[in-house]
């Protein structure tokens, strides 16, 4: 397999506080990869050095075999608009946008015309249950029905990689079978989606339960990563 995503001895800190402290990870092509850990040990600042939103101090950071974290930030930019896809905790939906428009955003800022753009959205709606809301704004959306809308667009078009921090993560927050239910469904519609598309997958959590749907784990704590292979449970040299 070949590696798309290489972070090496990467290191980080937010004024006197470091976040990473020499952090190694490689992500290979095709594959879904849970980056797993306690709150505060630098996981979500891992995906996004990887992602090229944060720049190290230190290390480096490929991507398809050439240096991130030393790309103008008009390049990074770039690769997050042209070949990576996003899926946040909350969604982080555009309000005054409907459900169709959301979806399409990607395809807008990359310059597809806006009826081609919301006619690759539309089929993403029966696609993941959510027929009749392409006219909803998010405020009229339950919780899973918004984290389908923000999975779409992640997914809309047909990214290289995929970055989703904590996916589900609102979800969990809630209580009820339903909602756990429905978790699960994000999970299994990102990672059907994704392996459909040929599309890699970085997923930070910090429930086992999500990360069973991956292919393999990275375990991350005081600020260093370590592989774990994948189904075995034992540290990758």
């Amino acid at each position: 397999m070949t590696a798309v995503i290489e972070a090496r001895d990467i290191a980080l800190a937010f004024g006197e506080t470091p976040a990473l402290r020499g952090a190694s990870l490689s992500v290979q092509a095709g594959e879904v990869l849970a980056i797993m850990g306690p709150s505060g040990s630098g996981k979500s600042t891992l995906l996004h050095c990887l992602a090229g939103i944060l720049v190290p101090d230190a290390g480096e950071v490929l991507f398809d075999g050439q240096r991130l974290d030393t790309m103008p930030e008009a390049r990074r930019s770039a690769l997050r608009r042209d070949r990576f896809g996003f899926v946040f905790q909350f969604g982080q939906l555009v309000p005054e946008l409907t459900a169709e428009e959301n979806v399409a955003l990607p395809l807008l800022l990359n310059g597809v015309r806006r009826s081609a753009a919301l006619a690759q959205a539309r089929p993403w709606f029966a696609r993941l249950g959510l027929d009749g809301l392409e006219q909803r704004r998010s405020g009229e959306l339950s919780g899973g029905q918004a984290q389908r809308v923000a999975l779409a667009r992640g997914l809309v078009a047909r990214p290289q990689v995929l970055f989703a921090d904590e996916p589900t993560g609102a979800l969990d927050s809630l209580t009820g079978a339903l909602d756990s239910l429905t978790g699960e469904q994000v999970m299994e519609l990102m990672v059907a989606s994704a392996r459909e598309q040929g599309t890699t997958v970085v997923l930070v959590t910090h429930e086992p339960r999500v990360a069973a749907f991956a292919d393999r784990e990275a375990i991350v704590r005081d600020g260093k990563a370590r592989a774990l292979s994948a189904g075995a449970g034992t540290v990758a040299p």
